[in-house]
């Protein structure tokens, strides 16, 4: 608080004030007591309205720069209510007592959709585990009777199922924290696991698949990892070229292990590269090449980033794309 600021707040108590001295010294003259008393009586009136103002002055300065420092300095603003220490003047404890009650309205409302959120992510999770069992059904119903007409709906009820498990991994990505546990493990392990589930759609697409390097051991939730690798395998098959390969191989760094999966894709233009980690954003292959949604690589990055892992992507048209996971070396190692 300046003190120009608080004057001019005070501005009509202090000019009521000048004119009440003025008024007093001239009535006291008028009465004929003289003009020293009344000079005295207008001055020690007037020293005691400015006494009473610097005083005042100095509470409020003092206590709304402590709230302005205070708030500077929290990284959580809304709890500024619970550091804030009651003052003496009567505006700043209407001050605090208005924000305390703020601050619990917001709460409140806070809980509501929090728990409104809570019920709507638990019937996605529900609903998704109900859904899956007729896709799998449909998928053993397919086996027994292979034609050219059920390898399409395969095809079709594998990209089903791919979207049914972004809407798992999507309601449960800001609460990976409750669903995970990191263990040891190798890169081939997570590989083999994640080709297994898109064999079908890598056979039927004809895209061969060259491993190496894999025996490396690294450290990380088997379950969230292998949904990260799905969803790039699934961008392999869904951009491929005319004659697809794919090679994933792992190589070994002085702080970390990385896993390299590279295609000969269509490829992801230089302009699109930047935003293809945005929630969202289906670049120019998604909109002309193939029907997307824009998650898909939203929720690896999201994932990757829950799990401690780095994620990148280098890419040339017509050449193909490169997709790095970054797995850091852990104190388990040791």
């Amino acid at each position: 608080m300046k003190i120009g600021s608080f004057l001019k707040d005070k501005s009509i108590s202090i000019i009521i004030a000048v004119l009440t001295a003025g008024f007093s010294a001239s009535l006291i003259y008028v009465l004929g007591v003289g003009g020293y008393a009344a000079g005295f009586v207008a001055g020690v009136f007037l020293v005691g309205e400015a006494a009473a103002l610097t005083v005042e002055f100095f509470q409020k300065r003092t206590f709304y720069n402590t709230l302005l420092q205070s708030l500077d300095k929290m990284d959580k603003k809304y709890l500024l209510s619970e550091m804030l220490d009651e003052p003496l003047f009567s505006e700043g404890k209407i001050l605090c007592e208005v924000t305390k009650l703020t601050n619990k309205s917001m709460n409140d409302e806070i809980a509501k959709y929090r728990l409104a959120s809570q019920e709507y992510r638990e019937y996605i999770e529900t609903w998704v585990h109900e859904v899956k069992t007729p896709i799998s059904s449909s998928k053993l119903i397919i086996e027994n009777d292979k034609n050219k007409t059920t390898r399409n709906l395969n095809e079709e009820l594998s990209k089903i199922e791919n979207y049914v498990d972004q809407a798992l991994f999507y309601s449960r990505s800001n609460h990976v924290e409750k669903d995970y546990v990191i263990k040891q493990t190798t890169l081939r392990e997570l590989v083999n696991s994640a080709l297994k589930k898109n064999s079908t759609l890598f056979i039927e697409s004809r895209i061969s698949v060259e491993t190496s390097a894999l025996d490396k051991t690294v450290f990380t939730d088997v379950k969230w990892t292998d949904f990260i690798l799905g969803q790039i395998l699934m961008n392999s098959i869904k951009y491929r070229s005319a004659d697809p390969k794919s090679q994933i191989y792992g190589l070994k760094n002085e702080n970390s292990v990385t896993l390299m999966i590279a295609d000969n894709g269509i490829g992801i233009p230089k302009m699109d590269l930047a935003r293809v980690f945005e929630k969202g954003f289906t670049g120019t292959n998604g909109r002309t090449s193939a029907k997307s949604t824009g998650i898909g690589l939203y929720l690896c990055k999201k994932l990757c980033a829950k799990l401690n892992l780095g994620i990148s992507i280098a890419s040339t048209v017509n050449f193909g794309t490169v997709v790095s996971i970054v797995f850091p070396k852990s104190n388990m190692f040791e």
